[in-house]
């Protein structure tokens, strides 16, 4: 073979090898993502054998496209056994908690539910609670806490606690 010939063959795949990066890096931002942590996990204990947890946490939507709820639902890893899944409160029973039982402590963030968004390029602090069948004491030995979150068009989010 010339030199000729691996002289444009080796042009060829950069200019190929250019035109695929600037393909992957001009969709980057189209790939809806949200990312963030559980900051702060409190329990309010409902009965002996039923808790309240109210999780305050923090997401990131690094992409350029809105990032709408569909759905919230929190999982629980006890110590021992399967993990149990939380019935989720609404807005409305979050702010009347917060209103009457004061042992929960302050209200630091707006309650994220159904249809709020997560605007493109944003990071925002958000409050969700969900009632557990656990006693206050299981639910304070758990492994992990996790919560998924769900869009309107698919993506998926799931934050733990560690």
């Amino acid at each position: 073979m010339t030199k000729n010939f691996w002289m444009f063959l080796g042009a060829g795949l950069v200019i190929v090898a250019a035109g695929l990066s600037f393909v992957f890096l001009g969709t980057e931002k189209n790939h809806l993502e949200l990312n963030g942590k559980i900051l702060k996990v409190r329990v309010l204990s409902l009965s002996p054998d039923a808790s309240l947890v109210v999780a305050d946490f923090r997401v990131n939507n690094p992409s350029g496209i809105d990032f709408v709820v569909k759905d919230v639902q929190m999982t629980l890893d006890p110590a021992s056994g399967d993990p149990v899944h939380g019935t989720i409160a609404s807005k409305a029973d979050i702010d009347t908690i917060f209103q009457y039982q004061k042992l929960v402590g302050p209200k630091y963030n707006d309650v994220l539910s159904l249809k709020d968004t997560v605007k493109a390029g944003k990071t925002v602090d958000f409050m969700t609670a969900a009632r557990f069948e656990l006693s206050e004491q299981a639910i304070a030995a758990r492994k992990e806490l996790h919560l998924h979150l769900e869009d309107l068009d698919g993506p998926v989010a799931e934050l733990t606690e560690h």
